[in-house]
């Protein structure tokens, strides 16, 4: 090539081709129609290829030509990698936004009750919560940390252990003292059951017809019930007496301590299969709000009795 590429002509070519006008590319960065155009001509010269053509007819807008239409979607998606880098470079790195992801139902039951903690401890830190079911791509989307539950692989991401669980039922103490006592798990037989939809038995979630299995009560239909989609509106339903939830010990852990919810089958521990993680990107390991958040969820887990294997085997 005849000169280095240019940063700024390969956000020119990219705004005039997706507005098919040099001047509204121009509206777009704040320069003038001319200096667009001659942007895109000095590309045409270090390439050596044509980049657009012109409409001879009508609002003569301007044509991308084969070569240009292949090449977009990689050049869009380097300025965005570029325009995600430079703003990483800007920022403070003892400060600025930590963005988060994780759960709706985590966020709700365990996270943000606790994240006053962390913003009291580094007031310079702002966070940002990124809440979804569906796995999120962190590069792309700009995610600092997050946490997850599940086997603790997940690709390009570092995924260091945070708290082990166990499974139990749960109900309001209201609805125990209505249906109750119940001793024995096959004493569920004929009760209101309440199913999560969000989890999926086969990424190792466990459901009632597990549970009900490991703990000898083949005797209870493990499908009737009432059923929804969200992990915290499941214990939700169960503070408000709708029927007998299945939960997992550390986002019931709250709703336990203040009454909301009393467990039933103390003397019965089943260990689930997965586990919370905190995930993050390699390359963001050692950005010091990375860090921080890190250690900050390692110690709230052991202040909040986080459960480990060898518990479990007691």
């Amino acid at each position: 090539m005849k000169a280095h590429l240019n940063f700024t002509a390969l956000r020119a070519l990219e705004a005039a081709a997706r507005h098919q006008s040099f001047s509204a590319a121009a509206a777009e960065l704040h320069v003038t129609p001319a200096a667009i155009g001659q942007l895109v001509r000095s590309l045409e010269d270090v390439l050596g290829v044509e980049l657009f053509t012109r409409e001879k007819s009508g609002a003569r807008r301007l044509i991308p030509t084969d070569a240009t239409e292949r090449a977009l979607p990689d050049i869009r998606a380097g300025l965005d990698r570029l325009t995600r880098g430079l703003s990483r470079l800007q920022e403070d790195a003892n400060g600025g936004l930590l963005t988060v992801s994780t759960s709706p139902a985590f966020a709700s039951k365990w996270l943000l009750p606790r994240l006053e903690h962390f913003q009291n401890d580094w007031p310079d830190i702002d966070v940002g919560l990124h809440t979804g079911l569906n796995l999120v791509d962190f590069e792309r989307d700009g995610i600092d940390i997050g946490v997850r539950y599940g086997h603790g692989q997940w690709p390009g991401l570092t995924a260091d252990r945070l708290m082990e669980e166990e499974v139990f039922p749960v109900c309001a103490s209201a609805w125990l003292g209505t249906h109750g006592p119940l001793d024995h798990p096959s004493q569920l037989e004929g009760q209101p059951l309440i199913h999560d939809l969000s989890v999926d038995s086969r990424a190792g979630f466990m459901g009632w017809s597990e549970w009900l299995h490991r703990a000898g009560a083949g005797n209870v239909d493990p499908t009737r019930g009432l059923q929804v989609n969200n992990s915290a509106a499941v214990l939700q339903a169960a503070i408000e007496g709708r029927g007998v939830a299945l939960a997992r010990s550390v986002m019931a852990r709250d709703d336990l301590a203040a009454g909301r919810l009393v467990r039933l089958f103390p003397q019965i521990a089943v260990a689930a299969a997965l586990a919370y993680y905190i995930v993050y990107r390699p390359a963001c390991a050692s950005l010091p709000k990375v860090m921080q958040f890190r250690d900050w969820l390692q110690a709230e887990a052991r202040a909040t009795g986080g459960l480990t294997q060898a518990q479990y085997s007691r």
